[in-house]
């Protein structure tokens, strides 16, 4: 774990993200903010191009909690069984759907609170949906950013809340909106997990990694 960076290489670091990448996007497919609720959440332990396959089809039919009631629970399982833990997720897709048309009048709620009390959906895919549809400066880490954190010293920590309190304390505050996009991509492209493609980073003379790769 590096040592957190100060103030002044951590803005360097993120005005060279934004030069490169002005308005970074999630990579999830969605047509509303109800189908980003359940592509974050079928996200889980599987890829955004997975992910997307699989959703293409099934939010062309069901992109309101009604008609994911409507295709049904065997329905809903087809329409993922290439995604790992198809089943359970197809529970909670049907399960949080039925929870927003009875408690929430088929709206999504807009508070972390209520977000997470849907089956399926954990803080991180919470801030995902937060910050994606609401335009809200939550950090959702995941396995890359959590990495990324690590490895540079952007924002360690021990656990994904500690690197989350991290970004939230430590990036300013010009760049909380983007800052997660701007993790998740350069950790899954660039600061990859084994071999980090070190000669082609944009901040590599202001990475205390080690290890650093040609």
């Amino acid at each position: 774990m590096a040592k957190q960076l100060d103030y002044h290489t951590i803005r360097e670091i993120f005005t060279r993200f934004q030069t490169a990448d002005p308005e970074p996007k999630g990579e999830l497919e969605h047509v509303n903010v109800y189908t980003l609720v359940v592509a974050v959440a079928l996200s889980a332990q599987a890829t955004d191009a997975g992910v997307n396959k699989a959703t293409r089809a099934l939010f062309q039919i069901a992109d309101t909690p009604q008609k994911m009631l409507d295709l049904g629970l065997e329905g809903v399982t087809e329409h993922i069984k290439t995604i790992g833990l198809f089943r359970q997720k197809a529970k909670n897709v049907i399960k949080l759907s039925q929870i927003l048309v009875d408690d929430y009048g088929g709206v999504v709620p807009n508070s972390r609170a209520a977000l997470q009390s849907l089956p399926g959906v954990g803080r991180k895919t919470a801030n995902v949906v937060l910050n994606m549809w609401w335009q809200q400066p939550a950090q959702a880490v995941d396995t890359h950013i959590f990495r990324l954190g690590n490895r540079t010293g952007i924002a360690p920590g021990k656990t994904v809340d500690v690197v989350e309190r991290a970004i939230e304390d430590n990036i300013p505050a010009d760049f909380q909106l983007h800052a997660h996009h701007w993790m998740i991509l350069h950790g899954r492209y660039t600061c990859v997990a084994r071999k980090p493609k070190c000669g082609a980073c944009l901040i590599r003379d202001l990475c205390p990694f080690e290890e650093k790769t040609e």
